[in-house]
């Protein structure tokens, strides 16, 4: 149950809350808002081509403290190397932070760059290198981050085999309003991992009780129950066992293997008749599941162990031909796959609509090459090669839409071009004649201006010899004009 508890245990690392640089900005700059405006809707691209442009041209402007971005110009870099985070540019991101981590910055503008570049590191499966960003953090520490600074410290020393490390951040983080299912969990997990086995089931205990409303609590509190119900069932302790594997939500992604271990869970304490609930629940379920292929021969095995023994023929009866339906699925599967069509069914533009549309491809009989992959198209790194490529497809189409524009551009200066040109040989004589007009003002005005100084050169030579005598130009004292009337 430990190799079981190990795989688990990261499922709430990349829960990380969302860096929010650029949340409940309060921005007058248009630009800054605009592209604000494209990341809530998801549209990163659009939200940097225009944020980095503006602040690109707030750098080049002769007095940026009068540009309308300048009160905003830090938030403004953060939300560059977020959008870059989401955008998958982690390159770039971490460049980005890095050179706010070297500017001459406040502590809490610091302490929240470090942060973001250890969220890249981790996510690029970087722990050690994330470590040493988070040690980076000192002194003022924003309030909202707190949490999330020893949340994925307490990760990253999961993912580097310091379980013993993880448990003393996590135990200070359970009480937490916004991670603390999370936080039990790891905990349960990380207590697992050290060997401490009865505390770890303690937690996870808890975890499996937590109030939780949104959908990422309720997963973890299913999750929590599963993992408990199996380390119970491990070790014999069939009742335990199948309380808590019952509070796991039928309609929860961990439902049909909280479904199928708890029919194992009766018959492991030899109560076959109940065994029957869960597992006939999972028997109809979507047949492209593990957990619901051993469902339908577990059903029957428990109606033979009652000596119902027609029933259990019907039900493997049914089990083989499901199993035959299924085997073309798969080879339908794989002749699609071959020929392209798994990328196009993924292409389609309700994915853009409905992040869950992987799910309900499943349920499209013109798109069989889906039908066995859910497993696969749920797990991390599928969904990251998905969104990479979904990308690639999006700047495909604007290169696309670019290249049209290009050629209405040269239509355009086509026929401007066809209009200007009979115009030009006039246009050009009364050029001519305004540039002659304009270079015999510039001779006019300059032989004025030699004048003008001859003229001062004569005064001052005249004047200045009597200065020197004592003299005046207007002769003696008396002979003065007066400026009384």
């Amino acid at each position: 149950m430990l190799a079981l508890g190990t795989r688990c245990c990261l499922i709430a690392a990349a829960v990380l809350l969302p860096a929010g640089s650029a949340i409940g900005v309060e921005s007058e700059d248009p630009f800054f808002r605009e592209a604000l405006y494209h990341a809530f809707q998801e549209r990163y691209f659009e939200a940097l081509e225009r944020l980095d442009t503006e602040i690109r041209q707030h750098y080049g402007v002769d007095e940026p403290e009068l540009d309308s971005l300048y009160p905003h110009i830090d938030h403004a870099e953060f939300s560059v190397g977020d959008f870059e985070l989401y955008y998958r540019m982690h390159h770039r991101a971490g460049r980005a932070i890095q050179a706010v981590l070297n500017g001459n910055v406040e502590e809490p503008v610091r302490n929240k760059a470090a942060f973001r570049l250890a969220k890249i590191h981790f996510q690029k499966n970087q722990p050690r290198d994330a470590l040493l960003a988070l040690d980076e953090i000192n002194g003022q520490v924003p309030e909202e981050i707190r949490g999330d600074i020893n949340f994925l410290r307490a990760n990253i020393y999961l993912a580097t085999g310091r379980p013993a490390d993880a448990v003393d951040v996590l135990e200070d983080l359970t009480n937490s309003k916004d991670l603390g299912g999370f936080s039990r969990y790891n905990l349960g997990i990380a207590l697992l991992q050290d060997g401490r086995q009865e505390e770890a089931i303690r937690e996870l205990d808890r975890a499996g009780q937590v109030v939780a409303s949104d959908r990422a609590a309720l997963a973890i509190r299913d999750k929590s129950n599963l993992v408990l119900g199996a380390l119970q069932l491990e070790a014999s302790e069939f009742g335990s066992a199948q309380l808590s594997l019952d509070r796991v939500r039928l309609e929860s992604p961990f439902s049909n293997e909280a479904l199928l271990r708890a029919g194992w869970a009766d018959v492991s304490a030899e109560n076959f008749e109940r065994a029957l609930v869960p597992w006939s629940i999972l028997a109809e379920r979507e047949s492209t599941d593990a957990a619901v292929h051993e469902a339908m021969l577990a059903l029957p095995f428990a109606y033979s162990q009652l000596n119902v023994h027609g029933r259990a023929a019907v039900l493997y009866g049914k089990a083989v031909n499901t199993f035959g339906d299924e085997l073309e699925k798969v080879n339908a599967s794989i002749e699609r796959i071959r020929i392209g069509n798994f990328l196009e069914a993924l292409t389609r533009e309700e994915i853009r609509q409905d992040k869950d549309w992987v799910v309900h491809l499943r349920s499209l009989p013109e798109a069989p090459e889906t039908f066995y992959l859910l497993t696969l198209m749920a797990s991390h790194d599928f969904q990251t090669a998905l969104q990479n490529y979904l990308d690639l497809e999006d700047l495909r189409s604007k290169l696309v839409t670019w290249q049209r524009s290009l050629d209405s551009f040269e239509d355009i200066i086509a026929l401007r071009h066809a209009y200007y040109e009979p115009l030009l040989p006039e246009i050009d004589r009364q050029f001519r004649k305004l540039d002659a007009q304009a270079r015999l003002r510039q001779e006019q005005r300059k032989h004025v201006d030699q004048r003008l100084q001859q003229m001062l050169i004569i005064r001052t030579r005249t004047l200045w010899p009597l200065r020197m005598r004592g003299g005046s130009p207007f002769g003696s004292n008396s002979s003065r004009p007066s400026c009384r009337t």
